[in-house]
């Protein structure tokens, strides 16, 4: 077997397993029921968690926007912020959960509605979208940018939309129909 093939394939294995092993752990962690005191400074991470989505948003938006006018190495920064930034969010996200009950949507009628499809949507696609920000970056990384630009084709919108409906969903139980 050639190198290629065999580098391939360590990759994807590495991919694979940290698509499984990183919603799994974070299903244990949030699943736990008694939370762990760290401080009243864990009650700000919603509103750590709602920039970090907005940022990722941001760079991404940016991202698209460089790599159409060529600016590669903007577009690579760009790119590597909101990966970073999506590592940010779930270390915040984990903290929060881990120390902090659930806020619960305080909207009533059709807006509960369209809160609970996006949040669904938000956290399905979070997991869908896991795996093909690693392999896009991992193409990117390694230079294969014909397989990096088709599976950006279906990663980044994804990325897009999970980053944009974090946004929403912060707002909606913060600061539009917070529980009172």
């Amino acid at each position: 077997m050639d190198t290629a093939v065999r580098s391939q394939r360590n990759s994807n294995a590495v991919i694979n397993a940290i698509s499984i092993v990183v919603p799994l752990v974070v299903a244990i962690l949030l699943g736990v029921p008694q939370k762990v005191d760290l401080g009243s400074w864990t009650k700000r991470l919603p509103h750590a968690i709602g920039t970090i989505n907005t940022l990722t948003a941001a760079a991404l938006v940016l991202g698209l926007v460089f790599i159409k006018l060529r600016k590669i190495r903007l577009h690579q920064v760009m790119m590597t912020l909101a990966f970073g930034l999506g590592g940010l969010f779930l270390i915040c996200y984990v903290t929060y959960h881990v120390s902090n009950p659930s806020n619960r949507f305080g909207g009533e009628g059709l807006v509960r509605y369209l809160y609970f499809f996006t949040l669904i949507t938000h956290v399905g696609l979070s997991l869908v979208v896991l795996p093909l920000v690693l392999r896009a970056m991992y193409f990117a990384a390694s230079g294969r940018f014909d397989e990096h630009r088709r599976i950006v084709r279906f990663a980044y919108p994804i990325w897009l939309y999970v980053a944009v409906s974090g946004v929403f969903v912060y707002a909606f139980v913060y600061h539009l129909f917070p529980v009172r």
